[in-house]
């Protein structure tokens, strides 16, 4: 049953406001805990006195990080929203289609054969790179199909990130050894390049994702209803799932370049966001943004505090946060 407007509204309300304390909490807390008086002075909102170096610290290193940890959660849930419906498949994530398979590969080669001689942006560009080309050869695989079904699809992606996987191993194995360590902590997501001037990309791709919502939630909703009734009613579905595959692989690609490979958060957002939402993808998607940032960004804070002063990468928090929830879910089924 889908909730009345004013109670969708004040579950958007909580939400952000949730949304905003996390980010006040990371901006705050870290290698040095700064208090919320100097945050707010350094914002302009406050006659408070503070250091230059204090002030560096935050306009420079947290808030920047905190916006990263926020854009790039809600992007990566909205992506999962989006493919769960575009393939029927409740364990659709923005890495179920070679997506994380093709960035890994263009990092890799590029930690391997490179190392630091190209500079600060050679890595996420390959990385961005790696996930464009995975997500080409799974558009063309899918398109040479005679049968375009949401299951092609996905063995496509499949297919593809296999193929990847495979290409990621030999470049480890046949590369330099000394890079090992990088690759791995790489492979295991962080906001190390949460800058600024990095900021645009993810932006840019969550203006695209709600570009896409605002002109394909009616096609969107027709698919809930099956893809016979949706081509009943008009829906293109071929050309529908196609271009949200090739949107959704593109924000990916910037996501996964800024960030490398949190997974699981495509996958369980839209799931917790439903039962808040409805299924209707113009109220789910808004609401699945502002919980994708919450994880994210909560999930950063975490990874900042169990192994203070050092960091843990919070791919392995979003990780072990998605293996609870897959079982949760299996046990719920076998319940139900």
């Amino acid at each position: 049953m889908s909730p009345t407007s004013s109670r969708y509204a004040a579950t958007v309300v909580i939400a952000l406001l949730i949304l905003v304390g996390l980010m006040l909490l990371n901006i705050a807390t870290g290698s040095t805990t700064i208090p919320l008086t100097q945050v707010a002075s350094a914002l302009g909102f406050s006659s408070t006195e503070v250091s230059p170096m204090t002030s560096r610290i935050i306009l420079e290193l947290r808030i920047p990080r905190s916006l990263l940890a926020a854009l790039c959660g809600a992007g990566l849930a909205m992506v999962g929203a989006f493919l769960q419906t575009a393939t029927r498949n409740d364990l659709a994530d923005p890495f179920l289609f070679g997506l994380s398979a093709g960035a890994s590969a263009g990092a890799v080669a590029v930690i391997t054969r490179f190392g630091e001689q190209l500079g600060d942006w050679a890595l996420p560009m390959a990385a961005f790179c790696g996930g464009i080309l995975s997500a080409v050869a799974v558009t063309v695989l899918f398109l040479l199909q005679q049968a375009r079904g949401a299951e092609r699809l996905i063995i496509c992606g499949l297919a593809i990130s296999f193929l990847f996987g495979a290409l990621t191993n030999y470049l480890v194995f046949s590369g330099d050894q000394r890079a090992a360590s990088s690759i791995l902590f790489w492979s295991l997501g962080g906001l190390g390049l949460a800058r600024w001037d990095t900021l645009a990309f993810a932006v840019f791709s969550i203006l695209l994702l709600f570009g896409l919502t605002a002109l394909r939630w009616r096609a969107l909703d027709a698919l809930l209803a099956g893809g016979q009734t949706a081509a009943s009613m008009g829906v293109n579905l071929s050309r529908v799932r196609v271009e949200i595959f090739i949107c959704c692989a593109f924000a990916t690609s910037l996501l996964v370049a800024l960030t490398s490979v949190i997974g699981f958060i495509g996958l369980m957002i839209p799931h917790l966001a439903r039962p808040l939402s409805g299924v209707l993808h113009k109220k789910l998607l808004p609401l699945t943004a502002v919980l994708g940032a919450i994880l994210l960004c909560g999930g950063d804070w975490l990874s900042r505090q169990l192994l203070a002063p050092q960091e843990l990468p919070i791919g392995i928090i979003t990780a072990g946060l998605g293996g609870i929830f897959v079982l949760g879910m299996l046990v719920k089924r076998q319940q139900g």
